[in-house]
């Protein structure tokens, strides 16, 4: 059965038309043409599909479409600024060489956006417990975790909006 959906996409008012079983990872490739939401594993093991639903990292593989009635979803393709720009997460994530690959970049991104944006201060060793849901073949994660520091330092040297 079709189910009509309302939801926000990278902060774009969003109406589609879903299956009941189908799994967010699916909506946002498929039919949104999102593709920085990489098909990984599908059970939630690997990270490679997460996406932020209301600010908190989720596997969108296991995460029904029809549960995001009404929610905020952003993926990778929301974070660049309107003049073309990389957000500072990304750009964190280049400057400390934690991409090789890439498959696994935007989960990784996005997870640690959620990190940046709860302003906890974390050890180094809770943010790879933070970053443990993520399967990546190419690094040693040591990079991945620089990349993550710097985007929290840089999150508190910006200026706040007054």
């Amino acid at each position: 059965m079709r189910n009509l959906i309302s939801l926000t996409v990278n902060g774009v008012p969003t109406t589609v038309a879903v299956e009941d079983g189908e799994a967010l990872l699916d909506t946002l490739r498929d039919r949104l043409g999102l593709t920085s939401v990489k098909r990984g594993c599908e059970v939630g093991e690997c990270g490679a599909c997460t996406v932020l639903i209301d600010g908190k990292a989720v596997d969108s593989c296991l995460y029904l479409t029809v549960w995001a009635e009404g929610k905020s979803i952003l993926t990778v393709e929301g974070l660049r600024k309107a003049d073309g720009t990389l957000s500072p997460i990304q750009q964190a994530f280049i400057d400390e060489c934690a991409v090789q690959c890439g498959f696994c970049t935007p989960g990784l991104i996005l997870s640690a956006l959620e990190i940046v944006m709860s302003g906890k201060e974390y050890t180094r060793e809770e943010l790879r417990k933070r970053i443990s849901g993520h399967l990546c073949r190419c690094t040693g994660y040591e990079n991945i975790l620089n990349a993550v520091e710097k985007a929290i330092q840089m999150s508190r040297s910006a200026p706040q909006p007054k």
